[in-house]
């Protein structure tokens, strides 16, 4: 009979190779792995930065800020971010999906607005809500975004749906609730009207003498309407 490699002929040959023992050339199933993993498309590396998410949004909202919506691309802004694009869609999905989170950021500083219509007594909310709005668009830091912001919502559909829900969730419904008048999302839309209008002929369209008029002249004159919208029976 021919032996078959590996395998004991005669049991009583301590010479032959044992059956039972473990082939020295087969792989140790208990060492690790030497294959590279792939990683999923668009999915962050383990060795990616944590702030690596908040990079792409501070980018993205200077791309918006430069280009406005039409102009601005995912590849653009990932170029610009240092990153490929799926690892935007990966954290935003769509282009309106990093534009929306760029706004909500942007426009975080004006959602205080209705703080500054509770804290006070009533005769005085019209002023108090106008002096605030005006303040966010004097303070550079502010203003810059807020300009992209308005000037994408202008000139493009998509950009204005994300503007109004976030307006509409964020602020005017916020600033209604603290009124407790009849008809106040109406009266909070017309006041948010008054302030919009000014700021997009004085910061955005810049028509003379408004865009160099003092903000206290305007704010004198602005906030009695503001405060009719508001609270006038």
């Amino acid at each position: 009979m021919t032996d078959v490699p590996g395998t004991r002929s005669d049991p009583s040959d301590p010479s032959a190779p044992d059956p039972s023992a473990p082939d020295p050339s087969a792989p140790d199933p208990s060492a690790p792995d030497p294959r590279p993993r792939t990683r999923g498309r668009g999915r962050p590396r383990r060795t990616e930065p944590a702030d690596t998410r908040d990079r792409i949004l501070d980018t993205a909202r200077a791309e918006f800020s430069r280009y406005g919506y039409d102009g601005t691309s995912v590849r653009g802004i990932a170029k610009a971010a240092g990153v490929d694009s799926a690892l935007v869609h990966h954290y935003f999905g769509t282009k309106e999906g990093v534009f929306e989170a760029a706004v909500a950021v942007a426009f975080a500083p004006a959602l205080h607005a209705p703080d500054a219509v509770a804290e006070g007594p009533r005769e005085d909310v019209g002023e108090r809500l106008t002096r605030f709005i005006f303040g966010v668009w004097e303070n550079p830091t502010t203003r810059t975004p807020l300009l992209a912001i308005l000037r994408s919502a202008v000139n493009n559909d998509t950009a204005a749906a994300v503007f109004r829900r976030l307006v509409v969730s964020q602020l005017l419904r916020r600033v209604a609730a603290q009124l407790e008048v009849p008809d106040a999302e109406l009266r909070a839309e017309l006041a948010a009207a008054q302030l919009v209008g000014c700021a997009m002929l004085r910061y955005v369209i810049k028509v003379e003498p408004l865009a160099s008029a003092d903000v206290e002249q305007v704010i004198r004159r602005v906030a009695p309407v503001v405060q009719g919208h508001l609270t006038a029976p």
